[in-house]
């Protein structure tokens, strides 16, 4: 095929290389010196990202010199958008400051009675270094605690890429091992299909001798990229309590985006322990597990009868609880807290779920705009009229046309928009109804160019 009958069947793609040399060239750069010249599995495109200099409020800049309104969000963790004054003020006092004292400092402390003061589950509060951290320090706690070793989670649940989390999130759903983990590791992992409460109930009771915890995404995996019902994880958590199996909450997204209790606060659960990061960390690297004083007792040296822990277990960390990301922590729980701005977020959420339903029975094309709270997540179905989302089964969310969805994302790049690669997009605090209307013209005039791709151009 020749060049000039290639570039006329993907004109989208052939104006994003025209658009976008700067980040091109640094693409090429970051594959000699990065494996696939990214930084972590999420920002694999192709043939390349763009690269972004710059951002402020709902807005970014990429090294071209493209203006895109952002419906990212740093991956769900920026519901204040960037550069927020209060943050960036809070940021620079504590890094003139300090960035790290290798000591106690006053704002860990502050920030850890902020998270208790709207998460009733956190009696007591430890810092760590991210949301995969955190997930995996609340499974160490768990088997410490319970003196059991396996665990129980949901296909396609994430939390984060640890060896105890890898398994049964995209692939390894029977079990086996996930490259690089060992066979030993998997074994210990139980798995079941988000929903399937027959089975659930099975492996807690055949099982509850040797479960240490489950594990949630109480919303479903990625904010409700696949979605699991509230009902399920009611049913989780009680028949985990039935079986006296510590039940922990994933609320790295969830946590002061759904709400300042987060999901646990929406559905009236009190988990034994919650893993936060993203928002609750300020959008800054950081995270936290929180939980029970008992359960959390195995993190303490000495026991209830004042004598040496025996359960005590290790966590060390050179910037866990660090002064700047405390700052900035605080600076936005409070700005949340103080404007309900996940209320207004979530607005603002159901309203481009609805914009974009309408757009797409509009141009009679059968996809589906779904999703709760302040996100969104687009799914191409074929036909002229969208599934109706209470008949799609796991196995429709889970397998998505992944090359449509990347052309999207080009598309509405094109358009001066940007959402995730999967589809999958956030509304923050600081969005206003203007951007969601620019947002809805984009998603147009992004299917305009998809529709002139090919004849079938937003088939799937």
């Amino acid at each position: 095929m020749n060049s000039t009958r290639s570039n006329k069947q993907r004109p989208i793609l052939a104006e994003y290389l025209q658009r976008t040399p700067g980040s091109a060239a640094l693409a090429q750069r970051a594959r000699t010196v990065l494996p696939d010249g990214v930084s972590t599995d999420t920002r694999l495109f192709e043939p390349y990202g763009i690269y972004v200099e710059r951002a402020e409020g709902v807005k970014k800049w990429d090294v071209d010199g493209n203006e895109y309104l952002d419906f990212f969000g740093g991956h769900g963790a920026l519901m204040l958008g960037h550069s927020h004054p209060r943050v960036v003020a809070a940021v620079n006092d504590a890094f003139a400051k300090g960035i790290q004292f290798g000591a106690n400092h006053p704002l860990e402390v502050s920030w850890a009675q902020e998270i208790q003061k709207h998460f009733h589950s956190a009696e007591r509060v430890r810092f760590a270094g991210s949301g995969t951290e955190a997930t995996l320090l609340a499974i160490r706690i768990a088997r410490a605690f319970s003196g059991r070793k396996k665990i129980l989670r949901v296909i396609s649940h994430y939390h984060g890429w640890h060896d105890f989390a890898a398994s049964g999130y995209s692939d390894q759903f029977d079990g086996s091992p996930a490259p690089g983990v060992l066979p030993e590791i998997a074994a210990n992992t139980l798995l079941v299909r988000p929903g399937d409460t027959v089975t659930l109930q099975h492996l807690l009771r055949q099982h509850s001798n040797e479960l240490s915890a489950i594990l949630l995404e109480p919303l479903g995996s990625h904010f409700g990229y696949t979605p699991t019902a509230d009902e399920f994880i009611v049913q989780a958590f009680e028949e985990a309590r039935r079986n006296r199996v510590l039940v922990i909450f994933d609320e790295v997204v969830s946590g002061f985006r759904v709400g300042l209790g987060g999901m646990q606060g929406f559905v009236g659960l009190t988990p034994d322990l919650t893993c936060l990061a993203k928002v609750a960390a300020g959008g800054m690297p950081g995270g936290a597990v929180v939980g029970s004083a008992e359960v959390m007792s195995v993190l303490s040296k000495i026991d209830a009868n004042g004598r040496p822990n025996p359960r005590k277990i290790l966590h060390q960390g050179t910037f866990t609880g660090n002064p700047v990301t405390a700052a900035a922590a605080l600076a936005t729980i409070r700005e949340i807290a103080e404007n309900n701005l996940c209320t207004h977020a979530s607005s603002l959420g159901a309203a481009v779920r609805d914009s974009l339903n309408e757009l797409f029975r509009r141009r009679k094309i059968g996809w589906l705009a779904f999703g709760r709270f302040s996100a969104f997540h687009v799914l191409p179905c074929s036909g002229t009229h969208a599934p109706d989302p209470a008949a799609l089964t796991f196995d429709d969310y889970l397998v998505r046309p992944n090359a449509q969805l990347q052309k999207l994302r080009m598309a509405l790049n094109l358009e001066g928009v940007d959402i995730g690669t999967r589809g999958t997009a956030f509304l923050s605090g600081v969005h206003v109804n203007a951007d969601v209307n620019i947002l809805i013209l984009a998603f147009d005039r992004a299917l305009d160019r998809l529709a002139r791709e090919s004849p079938a151009g937003y088939e799937v």
